[in-house]
């Protein structure tokens, strides 16, 4: 009985990522590239929303991080694929294995996620044993020490300048199948053990340790897997607008995935994607009404606005930590 609704469940989700691979052809067939890069960027917002979901959600780590770990992952996919020929003056600082070779978007992609994933861990080390809001302000520092490094390194970054020129190396397909990636992963852990384990540290730490649940090492967990998918959606979004700057990841980009994660329900992926759909599609939509009435930063308002509604008339968000039953079936 077990493996036929396994194989039942594995049937249906293989249907499900089918209709969303022709959807996503039919988009590329038919609409604009600027459409079509926007639907890309839209996926990159669920990849990412729905991470921070795994660590926020169901951790209950307050972390504002993701903007550090997407600036990291971006820059070294960016430097790792970089014509070799541009390299020499526009990157005189990097060590020689690095200014003869390129290396493809992949590897690339992986490095990137690794790299922070070790750094979270490590900044992990001593505030994951703290309690309160510790973790944001060293999550908060923690995108400014890595926009002050991308600044004044400028032999390896290119300095406030930037880094243009970065080959065009991602599009809707990548961005599809990493949200689909991380959509699977975060469904999958969310009803194994170990999802049950980080939400009970959410609700009850004393009451988790106290049923032999390892608080801090489900919480490491849950932050450095956050930290390793944010990093590969900097890298990708990087190879989709093929510049990089150290503000191209912000504190506004925190405040969005944190507001995409609290309106969808804290804890629910299914709610994270709704609410990054949303977000992003208010976004775009208020981008020609802040050019033509000179309003800059109405979008940021508007997602505000949205986020202090939810709270007030749904504190729990849109989906209450909750899944469709037909998630719940198929996971």
């Amino acid at each position: 009985m077990t493996r036929r609704r396994s194989a039942t469940g594995l049937l249906a989700l293989a249907a499900l990522l089918g209709v969303g691979a022709a959807l996503v052809y039919a988009a590329q067939a038919t609409l604009s590239s600027y459409v079509v890069t926007l639907l890309a960027l839209m996926f990159l917002n669920i990849a990412l929303a729905v991470s921070l979901t795994v660590t926020n959600g169901f951790a209950g780590l307050f972390s504002l991080g993701h903007p550090a770990f997407m600036t990291i992952g971006g820059y070294i996919a960016a430097v790792l694929t970089y014509p070799p020929a541009r390299k020499d003056f526009m990157l005189p600082d990097l060590p020689a294995v690095l200014l003869t070779n390129q290396i493809p978007l992949l590897p690339a992609l992986l490095a990137g996620g690794i790299i922070a994933a070790i750094l979270a861990f490590l900044v992990g080390l001593p505030v994951l044993r703290l309690k309160g809001h510790y973790l944001a302000v060293a999550t908060l520092g923690l995108i400014v020490i890595v926009q002050g490094l991308a600044t004044n390194w400028s032999g390896l970054t290119r300095g406030g300048s930037g880094l243009n020129g970065i080959p065009r190396l991602t599009d809707i397909w990548w961005c599809f199948g990493f949200a689909a990636l991380a959509i699977y992963v975060a469904l999958r852990l969310k009803f194994s053990s170990l999802g049950r384990a980080m939400m009970a540290t959410r609700e009850n730490a004393m009451a988790a340790e106290l049923s032999g649940v390892s608080t801090y090492r489900v919480r490491m967990l849950a932050f450095v897997i956050g930290a390793f998918f944010a990093a590969v959606a900097g890298g990708l979004m990087v190879h989709l607008i093929t510049v990089v700057t150290p503000k191209t990841y912000s504190v506004v980009l925190a405040f969005n995935l944190i507001a995409m994660v609290v309106i969808g329900g804290s804890g629910s992926v299914f709610g994270a994607v709704l609410a990054a759909i949303a977000l992003t599609g208010i976004s775009e939509a208020a981008r020609p009404l802040e050019e033509s009435l000179n309003l800059y930063g109405l979008s940021q308002v508007i997602v505000a606005l949205a986020l202090i509604l939810v709270l007030f008339f749904r504190p729990n968000g849109i989906m209450g930590g909750a899944e469709p039953r037909l998630l719940r079936r198929l996971f």
